[in-house]
């Protein structure tokens, strides 16, 4: 039997009782669906997660993604690894959505902590839902019509300037030119409201002077990560993040440097635009 421990009073619950390394029965999947829809990101302690059983369980919530960027597991080109060290410090420490660049966002992604610091290396998440039912019903209806542009390049600008940063990512920039999607998204199954921006790749809102659009932006990345928004994951060896894209932002705190840290992770297809 499932036990589910709420993180916050916004976002999160911890759930154990399950191990996620065997097959799910359909009841198990049906009653990790609910929960994932209801607390937008689960964690999960202490589950070997060995590639082909982490293969397995993002496959019961859709298609994998493979990523170019980053290396992979041999034999599993969705499975991503994720590794940092003295020599190789995180770059990205912005609280984003992930992949807001591309028409249709990914539906979520499954991270698998590997090798853990033995301090920091936590990350953040928000709930975007909740970020918008504390709008005033006045915002609400005056974002609720506007749109905002999303740019791969604004997002990796750092390692497009790196020597070698185009060439590496050139197929990747001409892949993915900017984007327009609404300021406010409906969740397409739970029709739950959430702010879809992020100060990772969004770089306007459409209709509106740069001044305009650079207040309102800075005032919805800052109201959206509030403390009353997120809650915060301590890794351990074995321990699963499980988040849906559609409705979180999240946050690498890379307080560990420099200590190594290796994760492991799916980022999960939805093939649904965002209205």
């Amino acid at each position: 039997m499932l036990q589910v421990n709420p993180m916050s009073g916004a976002i999160g619950a911890e759930v154990s009782g399950i191990d996620l390394s065997e097959e799910l029965t359909d009841l198990e999947f049906s009653e990790l669906e609910s929960l994932y829809l209801q607390y937008e990101v689960l964690f999960f302690r202490d589950q070997p997660f060995p590639p082909e059983a982490h293969a397995r369980f993002a496959r019961r919530f859709g298609e994998p993604q493979c990523h170019e960027a980053y290396p992979h597991i041999s034999g599993f080109p969705e499975l991503t690894i994720l590794e940092n060290d003295k020599e190789h410090p995180s770059k990205i420490e912005m609280w984003h959505t992930d992949m807001t660049f591309r028409p249709c966002p990914p539906l979520g992604s499954i991270l698998h902590g590997v090798v853990i610091p033995e301090r920091g290396g936590d990350t953040l998440f928000a709930s975007m839902s909740a970020a918008y039912d504390n709008l005033s019903e006045t915002l609400q209806s005056f974002l609720s019509g506007l749109t905002a542009i999303h740019d791969f390049s604004h997002g990796f600008r750092e390692s497009l300037d790196e020597p070698g940063g185009r060439e590496r990512l050139g197929q990747m920039l001409s892949d993915n030119p900017p984007v327009e999607h609404p300021v406010i998204r409906t969740h397409p199954v739970t029709g739950k409201k959430g702010v879809f921006v992020n100060s990772l790749f969004t770089v306007e809102i459409c209709g509106m002077k740069a001044k305009e659009s650079d207040a309102l932006l800075q005032f919805l990345y800052d109201h959206a990560v509030l403390p009353e928004h997120t809650c915060r994951f301590s890794w351990q060896p074995n321990s699963i993040a499980f988040w849906d894209n559609r409705i979180t932002q999240h946050k690498p705190v890379n307080d560990y440097w420099p200590q190594r840290r290796k994760m492991q992770r799916i980022t999960i297809d939805d093939g649904i635009r965002p209205v």
